[in-house]
Parts: structure tokens; C-alpha cells; sequence
């Protein structure tokens, strides 16, 4: 049996060797999906960037934007969707009819982008949490909470406030933040119906098909409104692309990382930062500022938006 001195020394000895021993060094691993969201969120808030830097008709946009998309995801879409595969009729024709919503949405949204500022599209853009709810309301009956009103409300008052500002100091500022809210009301359509096709498809093969259906209702919108799709200069071109690639293929891949390793809690209100994001990066890409009452308006209209969406959360 080895003496109590023997032991101490050992001991001595273990104690050193752990306090010499090289630091390990911290892994980022932990931060990424954080990491991940914040560029998520910072991506989708440059879309009112770059369609105004775009300066083409909101329609051409959307559709270089979705097709582009469509076809970076192409391949991965095919994968999965050979392996779930038979996929239902029913859910399919329910993310085609998304798609459609989805593509007036784009159109009407693009179009608000050019009539007022980037920031305010966003803003009343994002106002599709408000209209999802009276939708499913009315098409579903589910019950909203008295939480809910009082956020609907006091979502209106700051809509009054921007609306009456813009209206007075220029009426097509006032015009572009109606087009925002009614495309906030398409992307509310879209955001029902393609909840409904996620019940039997993947989210990504949902999302591709919903986008090839925007991709043909933006192409029939051009056609029908005479909108050319060639000819544009080339920082047009260029812009799109970063609309494609920056809003709709990145941040749709951060996102979805972030919704695989952090709860839905976390990473859906997250995302009603996108306006404030905007409003930021506008002033100095675009030279465009927000005035008092117009900051006080889009922090009630944000807190009722926020509100609503904390109703909603189960």
C-alpha cells in the first residue's frame, strides 16, 4: 500500500501536470445559429435596398428574383422531393395557390419600395402578422386573444401616424405605404395557405413549388402589364442578383440553420426585427432618414406587431 507521503506527491504531481496543461480553445459552435440568425435577418433586410437600387418595375424583380432562386435550388429540391415521393395533389395545388398570393404580393411590395421609403415598405410590409391572424379568424374561427386587439390597436394608431405624415408632406410616399400594406395583406393569403401545404410536403419542397408558381404568375404580371424584361443597365442586373442571392437564397438557408438548433420561440420574433434592420441600413446606402413622428408611428406600429405575434404564440 503506497504511504500517505507517496500520495501527496502523486497528487503534487497530477495538480501540475493539469495547471501546465496547453488552454483548450473555445469552439464558436455554440454562437453559429445565432450568428446564423442575425445574417438571416440582416439579409432579408436589405430586399428594400436592393430593389431600389434595382429601380425596375416591382414585377421584373420578383420574377428574376424567384427564378433565380428556384434554380439555385433546384437540385436539392429534386433530391428530396424523389424521396418523399408520391407527394399529395392537394398540398401541392395548396403551394401553388401560395405562390400565386405570393407573386402579388412581391409585385404590389417592389412597386411600394419605389413610391416611398425602404424603410416604411418594410414596416407596413411586415404588418402580414396582423392580417394572418383575422384571416385565420375568419377562414379557420380560431379564437384570438383580448392581447391581440389591444396590439391590433395600437398597431393602427402608429399605421394613422405614418400614414397622416406622409400623406401631408408628399402624397406618393402616402400611396407607397398603402401598396406595402396591401401587399402585406397577399403575403398574409400566401403565409395561410402555404401553412396548409407544409401539413403534407417538407418546407423546402413547399417553398420550391410555391416559388416556381411566383415565378409564372410575376412572368404573366409583366406580360399583362407590358413590362420588359431586357434592356435594363447593368447594375440592374447586378442588383437583382443580390436581391436573389442575399435576400432569397441566404437568409433562407441562415434561417432554416437557425430554426434547426434554436427553438421557433427564439427565432420567429427575431425576424420582426427586419423593418429596424431597413430603417438602419437605409441611411446610409440609400440617404434616406426617418423624422420624429415618423419613428414614434413605426415604434407603435413594431410594439403592435410584436404584440400580436406574442398572442399568437402558443
Amino acid at each position: 500500500m503506497p504511504s500517505k507521503g507517496a500520495e501527496e506527491q502523486r497528487g503534487k504531481g497530477e495538480e501540475l501536470r493539469r495547471n501546465n496543461a496547453p488552454l483548450r480553445p473555445r469552439t464558436l459552435a455554440p454562437l453559429l445559429p445565432y450568428l446564423a440568425l442575425v445574417l438571416g435577418v440582416t439579409a432579408m433586410g436589405m430586399s428594400g435596398i436592393f430593389v431600389r437600387w434595382a429601380n425596375a418595375p416591382g414585377a421584373v424583380t420578383g420574377f428574376y428574383r424567384m427564378l433565380i432562386a428556384i434554380a439555385v435550388f433546384a437540385l436539392p429540391v429534386g433530391l428530396r422531393w424523389k424521396r418523399e415521393s408520391p407527394l399529395s395533389a392537394r398540398h401541392l395545388w395548396f403551394a401553388v395557390l401560395g405562390g400565386i398570393f405570393f407573386a402579388f404580393d412581391l409585385a404590389i411590395w417592389n412597386t411600394s419600395v419605389m413610391m416611398t421609403s425602404a424603410a416604411n415598405a418594410t414596416l407596413f410590409g411586415n404588418t402580414s402578422v396582423i392580417w394572418v391572424a383575422l384571416g385565420a379568424l375568419i377562414l379557420f374561427k380560431e379564437k384570438l386573444r383580448p392581447i391581440f386587439w389591444g396590439g391590433l390597436i395600437l398597431a393602427c394608431i402608429g399605421i394613422l401616424v405614418v400614414l397622416g405624415q406622409d400623406f401631408l408632406t408628399h402624397p406618393t410616399l402616402g400611396w407607397g405605404d398603402t401598396l406595402a400594406m396591401v401587399a402585406g395583406v397577399w403575403y398574409g393569403f400566401f403565409f395561410l395557405v402555404a401553412e396548409r401545404a407544409r401539413d403534407k410536403l417538407s418546407s423546402l419542397v413547399a417553398w420550391w413549388v410555391s416559388s416556381a408558381a411566383s415565378t409564372v404568375g410575376l412572368f404573366a404580371i409583366c406580360l399583362a402589364l407590358g413590362y420588359p424584361l431586357l434592356g435594363y443597365p447593368p447594375e440592374t442586373y447586378w442588383s437583382i442578383l443580390g436581391l436573389a442571392i442575399v435576400v432569397q437564397v441566404i437568409s433562407l438557408l441562415s434561417v432554416n440553420y437557425a430554426l434547426g438548433h434554436l427553438p421557433a420561440s427564439i427565432v420567429a420574433p427575431t425576424s420582426l426585427g427586419q423593418p429596424v434592420v431597413t430603417a438602419i441600413l437605409a441611411i446610409p446606402l440609400l440617404g434616406q432618414s426617418l423624422d420624429g413622428l415618423q419613428i414614434v408611428g413605426g415604434l407603435l406600429v413594431m410594439a403592435g406587431i410584436i404584440i400580436v405575434h406574442r398572442s399568437k404564440a402558443r
